[in-house]
């Protein structure tokens, strides 16, 4: 029983530590990504723009669901750190090429544009899908 109690308790520091890191990531990807961005996405967003809380949420659940597979997959958090710096640099990696096509992205989402939120948002999303699939193999 005594045995049953202590592993528990490892498993529950292991949960801490990675959860922690996890949202401590979260964090620096939320203000390097708002930095990268010539929009306010913050701003915008407690002005009730669609387009921005779209586009924003859309970066936010690609970079969580790579940050999940790498703490799935990972066996110590120096691990984890790595691949979740590399899912930042992947959603910032698809903002710029999201400018490619459409140099005024970021304007267009300040003007509340809701069409280009959804493609920026969606485009994230694919980003972050691709890249968490990637960190499985």
């Amino acid at each position: 029983m005594t045995d049953l109690f202590g592993d528990n308790l490892a498993d529950l520091q292991d949960f801490l530590a990675f959860f922690v890191v996890a949202v401590i990531l979260t964090i620096i990807f939320v203000g390097v990504y708002s930095t990268v961005t010539r929009h306010n996405e913050i701003k915008l967003i407690k002005e009730k723009s669609t387009a921005a809380a779209i586009a924003f949420s859309g970066s936010l659940i690609g970079f969580a669901m790579p940050l999940a597979s790498a703490m799935m997959n990972s066996v110590t958090i120096l691990e984890m750190v790595v691949w979740g710096v590399i899912a930042l640099i992947v959603q910032i990696v698809v903002y710029l090429l999201v400018r490619l096509p459409m140099p005024r992205i970021s304007e267009r989402i300040t003007a509340n544009e809701v069409a280009a939120g959804i493609w920026l948002g969606a485009t994230s999303l694919v980003g972050g899908i691709l890249n968490a699939a990637s960190m499985t193999t």
